[in-house]
C-alpha cells in the first residue's frame, strides 16, 4: 500500500499503516523552519515520507479579460500594496505585528440593486482546457501522493467577501433578490470548479464555508438548510456525478454540531478541523463517525500553542484512539500554525504520529 492507497483506505475507514501528518506554517515559522533545515523538504527533514503525502492540484484556468480598475467599487482609498482576488475583493495590507494578516474590503458592500450586481466583472473559467490539471493529478498520483483539489471557500465565504457579511446577511432575511443572485452566481462558479477537479482526477476535493463561530452556529439552522445546504448539496453533486468515487472534505472553524448531519446528508466524506475548543472529539465521533471521517483534532488556540511537547504527544495518541483501527482521522492541527507555538511542540505532533505507527496503534 502507498501513501495514496494509505490515505484513501484510512479515510474510508477500512484500515491504515501509517497516521498521516499535516502542517501549515504562518510565515515566521516558515523561516524558522528554514532556518533549521533550509530546504529540506518536511518528509525529509522528519524521516516521515509515508505521513507527508499530499499534494495539490491547479484549478480551472480563468478566461482572459481586459485589466479592470477595482477601485472603482471603494469609497475609501485603499493601502499601497493593497491587492484583489479574482471577484475584486480587496486585501489591505496590515503591520507588521500583523503577521499574514490583511484587512478585507467587500466591493459590492454599498450596492443597492440587482442591476448593479449584474454588471459587476466577475471571473469566467474554462471548463474545456484541463490539460494541465489532468497532467498534475497524474503527476502526483506517480509519487504515490494523494492528489487535492483546493476550493476552501465554497458559496458562503466567497460571497459574503463579495458582498459583506452584514449585508449579505441582512439580504438573506429580508428575502432580497440580491441574495439570490450572489449565492447563485457563486454556486454555478462553484459547481464548475468541482466538476473539474473531480474530471481531471482529484481523490479529495477541499470545499468549506466557516457556518460556525467560537460556542454557537453562525445563522440558525432554518437560514442554513434555506439559503446554504441545497446550494453545497449542487457543488458535492456537480463533483460526485463526474467521479462518485472522489471524497469531498468539508472545513468549518468553529461550533458547528448542529450542521453535522446536514453536512453527511449532502455527501460530506470528511469533516474538518473538530476544533477542540468548541467540539469534543470522542463526543463528535461517537454520534457521527460511522458516517464521517475527520481531519485535525489538535488546537491551535490551545494544545499546539500553549501545550508541552508532552501534552501535544498525549492529545495526538488519545484522538488516534479514539478513531481506532479503521481509521478516520488524519490527526492535524485544526488551523495554521501562529508564530508562539514552539518549534518543539511541532516537532512533539510528527513524531507523536510516527509512534502511533510504529506501536501498531
Amino acid at each position: 500500500m502507498n501513501a495514496n492507497g494509505n490515505i484513501m483506505s484510512m479515510y474510508r475507514r477500512e484500515g491504515y499503516k501509517y497516521a498521516p501528518v499535516h502542517l501549515a506554517l504562518c510565515p515566521a515559522l516558515r523561516e524558522k523552519y528554514k532556518s533549521i533545515a533550509g530546504d529540506t523538504p518536511f518528509e525529509e527533514y522528519f524521516d516521515y515520507p509515508e505521513g507527508f503525502a499530499k499534494a495539490r492540484m491547479p484549478g480551472l484556468k480563468l478566461h482572459e479579460r481586459s485589466p479592470i480598475d477595482w477601485s472603482i467599487y471603494y469609497d475609501e482609498t485603499l493601502k499601497e500594496g493593497t491587492t484583489f482576488s479574482n471577484y475584486g475583493v480587496a486585501h489591505e495590507p496590515g503591520g507588521e505585528s500583523a503577521m499574514h494578516m490583511t484587512r478585507m474590503h467587500h466591493p459590492m458592500a454599498n450596492f443597492t440593486s440587482l442591476e448593479e450586481m449584474q454588471a459587476y466583472p466577475f471571473p469566467t473559467y474554462d471548463t474545456e482546457d484541463i490539460t494541465h490539471m489532468v497532467d498534475a493529478a497524474e503527476r502526483i498520483r506517480s509519487e504515490g501522493k494523494i492528489v487535492i483539489g483546493g476550493m476552501e471557500c465554497t458559496v458562503w465565504e466567497t460571497a459574503w467577501y463579495i458582498r459583506d457579511m452584514t449585508q449579505l446577511m441582512m439580504d438573506m432575511t429580508m428575502d432580497d433578490e440580491k441574495a439570490l443572485f450572489i449565492l447563485d452566481k457563486i454556486t454555478e462558479d462553484a459547481c464548475q470548479r468541482a466538476k473539474g477537479y473531480a474530471k481531471a482526477g482529484a481523490d479529495i476535493i477541499n470545499m468549506g464555508d466557516d457556518i460556525g463561530m467560537q460556542d454557537a452556529i453562525m445563522m440558525s439552522r432554518e437560514m442554513y438548510c434555506e439559503w446554504l445546504k441545497p446550494r453545497l448539496a449542487r457543488v458535492i453533486s456537480a463533483a460526485k456525478q463526474e467521479n462518485p468515487d472522489v471524497l469531498v472534505l468539508y472545513h468549518s472553524c468553529g461550533f458547528i454540531t448542529p450542521f453535522i448531519d446536514d453536512l453527511i446528508e449532502v455527501g460530506v466524506d470528511i469533516l474538518n478541523p473538530v476544533q477542540p475548543e468548541c467540539m469534543d472529539f470522542k463526543d463528535i465521533h461517537e454520534e457521527f463517525g460511522d458516517r464521517l471521517s475527520f481531519n485535525g483534532t489538535i488546537g491551535t488556540q490551545t494544545t499546539m500553542p500553549f501545550g508541552t511537547p508532552e501534552e501535544v504527544r498525549k492529545e495526538v495518541i488519545r484522538n488516534l484512539k479514539i478513531a481506532g483501527d479503521k481509521g478516520g482521522l488524519l490527526c492535524c492541527p485544526t488551523h495554521l500554525l501562529e508564530p508562539e507555538v514552539p518549534w518543539e511542540n511541532i516537532e512533539a505532533y510528527v513524531k507523536a504520529c510516527k509512534e502511533f505507527t510504529t506501536a501498531g496503534g
